[in-house]
């Protein structure tokens, strides 16, 4: 028997939990689902603890009863407005060129990078390796070996608030479970809906969710610019449910029914009859006014997105445009009000070629929980992982030993 990998997305509207089996050939397989409504968290960070941890815990306990295992060790997916990210570059000299570089001065240069100024109340969350130039030859994806005497690392460095990050780290040991690493939203999402070509030639990573928006920038293979935007689905229903005069719960399922984000491709005569505050009160409305409400909140998400591209300033770099993944992804008419919006290529993206118990998780809302499973299957199957982490223990003796006489 392979070993197992367990993944945990804990995300605004929902807690997702799988166990996947790897057999001998490297192949995973998933072998258990645990999904439930989040609870305790507002636009994907803590605000309850104990009633985020209670939500945990009960998708923990659904995965495990379908897939047999314990869930001992997790990936979990981080995400909020706290998160933010830079890139940094870290040079060293290698001491003994000739034999080659080692995995010791790869972890210098990391290093290096890292040594820029971080507020102590920030945790660094990853550390991303976008490329390395060994003695002015740049282009190197992995220098191990290589002969040199001079490495230089590009990195993407992605930090979060210690505060929010500890929370987070909480509920999850609160349940036994050891995390195995925090992963930023957009970048498990990517690993589940990106292919290799889109990743190499420059393209947007847009998941968006309940609470937040979260997007991810990959050029040349690596990713070049993260960030999380504080609007996201529940934005979308609020809206209805204030434009319809309707209960949050109705707006949603009148949201995931009908909704559809380009109004004119409806007909003007189509009607609803939905439910209205007020005792057993009903109305019928239109679903072009129904529409209308929802192209004016995507609209302004797609701006924002285009905002945000633009800021990174890697906006005439895109020619793959943009993948949607997340919930709110499989909106009727998203890729043809995004296409209009953000003037790129926009397609959907899902979780595809799965094996196992994947009858739901063809779906764009479950992108980052596949997606935690086939970036901890990367990190099990290469020697050097694609993105380092600093364990928040190490931090945290960093910070108690500065306190210390002598």
């Amino acid at each position: 028997m392979g070993k197992t990998i367990a993944g945990i997305d804990i995300g605004t509207t929902k807690i997702c939990t799988l166990v996947g089996e790897v057999d001998d050939e490297g192949l995973l397989r998933i072998v258990g689902v645990g999904v439930t409504p989040a609870r305790g968290l507002r636009k994907g960070v803590v605000v309850n603890v104990s009633q985020a941890t209670e939500a945990i815990a009960t998708s923990v306990e659904k995965a495990e009863r379908i897939s047999g295992y314990e869930i001992e060790r997790a990936y979990v997916s981080i995400a909020g407005s706290h998160i933010s990210s830079t890139n940094s570059r870290g040079v060293v000299a290698v001491s003994h060129g000739s034999r080659g570089i080692t995995g010791d001065d790869i972890d210098r240069a990391l290093d290096a990078a890292q040594a820029v100024a971080i507020p102590y109340n920030r945790e660094v969350i990853h550390i991303v390796p976008r490329g390395y130039t060994v003695d002015g030859q740049d282009g190197v994806r992995e220098p191990l070996g290589m002969h040199g005497y001079r490495l230089e690392v590009e990195t993407h460095i992605v930090t979060g608030a210690a505060t929010s990050i500890q929370n987070l780290v909480k509920c999850v040991e609160g349940l036994n479970i050891t995390i195995e690493q925090l992963v930023l939203n957009p970048l498990a999402s990517g690993e589940a809906v990106l292919t290799d070509t889109e990743r190499e030639m420059g393209v947007v990573l847009a998941d968006i969710g309940g609470g937040t928006t979260d997007i991810a920038i990959f050029i040349e293979g690596s990713v070049w610019h993260t960030t999380i935007l504080a609007v996201g689905g529940n934005h979308l229903t609020n809206d209805i449910a204030i434009g319809l005069r309707a209960p949050f719960t109705t707006a949603e399922e009148v949201k995931k029914r009908y909704g559809h984000a380009c109004p004119r491709s409806l007909a003007a005569d189509e009607v609803l009859d939905v439910a209205a505050f007020g005792e057993d009160a009903r109305q019928t409305v239109s679903r072009q006014f129904l529409a209308q409400i929802i192209e004016a909140r995507m609209e302004e998400i797609f701006s924002l997105i285009m905002q945000e591209v633009k800021r990174s300033g890697y906006d005439g770099l895109l020619p793959a445009g943009v993948v949607l993944c997340g919930g709110t992804a499989e909106l009727a008419g998203i890729t043809e009000l995004g296409r209009e919006v953000l003037s790129l290529p926009v397609r959907v993206g899902a979780p595809h070629d799965l094996q196992g118990l994947v009858d739901v998780l063809s779906s764009p809302a479950y992108a980052t929980s596949v997606g935690l499973l086939l970036w901890g299957l990367r990190q099990t199957a290469t020697a050097r992982p694609r993105t380092r982490s600093v364990p928040l223990h190490r931090r945290l003796a960093q910070w108690f030993r500065a306190f210390l006489p002598g």
